[in-house]
């Protein structure tokens, strides 16, 4: 099978990519254009990591280069599409909101337009809790309506938009990715996760927003990854659909803090005050994708946390730079 992952080099794309090439039988296409924001070094770092796999073939693209990706599309057939390649981060695109409608909703047309040229039988694109804004009604299930509070969530809301209505237009199955805060090995510098475990190792202060009192639905990498392989596979009846890929058992992040020192060291935390472009809780309902795909297990907190930390002193990962 081929298969296309846009935005490789980054925690889902790598960590999906990674997975997939010991399936010798699968042919995995990477593009990513090492954006700076989510760390270059660890991104480089990957990337090495996966071109160890022949069934792996690596170009840098720019998915807002409108000419490069068509030519690379035109070039190759892919099977499946997975496009996971974006400006991340909530919090960076109340900074930069020109680069977030540039590349997530410019560069996701580009992605999706180009689809004409060979059809995949799926396309799976990275959308996000997000999207879901301050909802007061929880778990969160794919029918409520949603609130956007940021330029990232609401891009993610509009390629959901987007793809529904090409969803139409190709012979193609889509499935938007609602990714609920996901955590584990290699993961993104400026998340959480890694900026708990640097302030571990490093002996740094950990600012914590709202005194540890947001409540987060971690989701580990390794289920994330379980679940989009399944997902692969699944006969698919729907032409568009959207489902949360979370664990729905939320936790506070004091709470979560306590649990990865455990494994790590005694963290020093600076508490201040909510930032504004946070939501307060986040907690999904997975009835949707349980129903979907059958026998998914998700991984006990403490352990997911416990292999994540041994993966990041493996690898040394608090010697990039970043």
């Amino acid at each position: 099978m081929k298969i296309l992952i846009t935005g490789v080099a980054g925690f889902i794309g790598y960590s999906l990519a990674n997975e997939l090439l010991k399936n010798k039988k699968n042919i995995v296409f990477g593009i990513d254009n090492f954006s700076k924001y989510s760390g270059r070094d660890i991104k480089k770092l990957r990337i090495n990591i996966l071109k160890k796999f022949i069934n792996f073939r690596f170009q840098r693209i720019d998915i807002n280069y409108t000419s490069k990706i068509e030519n690379f599309f035109k070039k190759n057939y892919f099977d499946i599409v997975i496009h996971l390649a974006a400006e991340v981060g909530v919090r960076y695109s109340i900074m930069r909101p020109d680069k977030y409608i540039k590349t997530n909703i410019n560069g996701f047309f580009n992605v999706i337009e180009c689809l004409k040229y060979n059809e995949p039988k799926k396309f799976l694109f990275a959308s996000s809790s997000s999207v879901y804004g301050d909802c007061k009604s929880f778990p969160l299930k794919e029918t409520q309506n949603l609130y956007p509070k940021n330029v990232y969530a609401l891009s993610k809301k509009n390629n959901e938009e987007i793809a529904s209505i090409y969803s139409k237009k190709y012979k193609t199955k889509f499935i938007g990715l609602r990714f609920f805060t996901v955590f584990g090995e290699l993961g993104r510098p400026d998340m959480f996760f890694f900026k708990l475990l640097l302030a571990a190792f490093k002996n740094k202060k950990l600012s914590v927003n709202n005194f540890g009192n947001h409540y987060r639905d971690f989701t580990y990498i390794k289920d994330v990854i379980n679940i989009l392989k399944k997902l692969l596979s699944v006969k698919l009846t729907k032409k568009y659909q959207v489902l949360n890929i979370c664990s729905s058992r939320p936790i506070y992040l004091k709470k979560f803090i306590r649990i990865s020192e455990q494994f790590s060291k005694k963290i020093d935390i600076l508490n201040v005050p909510a930032h504004p472009a946070d939501v307060y809780k986040t907690h999904g309902s997975n009835k949707k994708l349980l129903g979907l795909i059958k026998n998914i297990k998700f991984t006990k907190l403490e352990n997911a946390i416990k292999n994540s930390v041994i993966s990041y002193k493996k690898n040394k990962i608090f010697n990039q730079k970043n």
